[in-house]
């Protein structure tokens, strides 16, 4: 099972019910990639909760004033039977501008922008709009 799929998936769900929050088993990638969709203000918050091996971070979902999501979409795009690597002089941009892509370069996580102006390129985890 892929993890961070998962991750994905229950962001999707939730957000498709209309839930304020939605736990997530914890790991420090699945942190990393929220602490990306937080700073690009696709969510509200995250927070690790529990201790040992019951460790799980709550994701607050942020929400507009007319009650629809911040996140329109959310996909994986690098799977486990089949990884997708972008060079940086052949990233492009999601949606004209609008969302980020997560990569997963030598540098650590990033989005698509910040790892063009660096020059970096990597594996592409996700795709968020």
């Amino acid at each position: 099972m892929d993890p961070i799929a998962d991750m994905l998936t229950r962001i999707r769900n939730a957000k498709a019910a209309g839930h304020e929050t939605v736990s997530i088993p914890y790991s420090q990638i699945k942190s990393a990639i929220l602490a990306i969709l937080k700073r690009e203000n696709f969510i509200d918050g995250f927070e690790k909760k529990g201790k040992k091996i019951r460790k799980t971070i709550a994701v607050k979902l942020k929400y507009q004033k007319d009650g629809s999501s911040a996140i329109s979409s959310i996909a994986r795009v690098s799977k486990p039977g089949q990884r997708v690597y972008a060079p940086a002089a052949k990233m492009h941009s999601i949606r004209e501008g609008f969302g980020i892509a997560v990569i997963s370069t030598p540098e650590g996580l990033m989005t698509d922008r910040e790892a063009r102006r660096k020059r970096v390129g990597g594996e592409v985890i996700c795709e968020v709009w």
